[in-house]
């Protein structure tokens, strides 16, 4: 199995603000995305970036608060299925990283997980529930 990196996501404090700046760099958002609480733009080779309201993180993260340093961002790796979701996590968890949202079947159909990396980023590890493992 083989993990993808796959998604540069951002937590928006102010949404409008957020997609006027990044289509100012040529990002492509759909129509109406200021009304989203999640918007998506796909980026050269493949990655695609997201943008969430603080509202929308709390949805599902209700503990989430925003960092008190400069940078809101987070790393998402896309795995082969559900279950290797849990193994990564629970491999990270025992090598001594923090498990900071462990894996649930998110209703928005994948099996999601958050681990914070060495530095303290978060970093998700996500499938579609419709995949099968091996």
């Amino acid at each position: 199995m083989t993990v993808r990196f796959a998604v540069i996501g951002l937590v928006s404090s102010d949404l409008a603000a957020s997609l006027a700046f990044y289509r100012r760099l040529g990002l492509v958002f759909p129509e109406g995305s200021e009304e989203q609480p999640h918007v998506e733009a796909e980026l050269p080779g493949g990655l695609v970036l997201a943008l969430d309201t603080e509202e929308t993180i709390r949805s599902f993260h209700p503990g989430w608060h925003p960092s008190a340093g400069p940078g809101r961002v987070s790393l998402a790796f896309r795995c082969d299925s559900p279950a290797e979701v849990d193994a990564r996590y629970e491999e990270l968890v025992a090598a001594g990283h923090h498990g900071e949202l462990k894996p649930w079947d998110a209703f928005w159909g994948q099996r999601y997980a958050t681990v914070h990396d060495p530095d303290g980023n978060p970093v998700d590890l996500f499938a579609p529930l419709s995949a099968t493992g091996e």
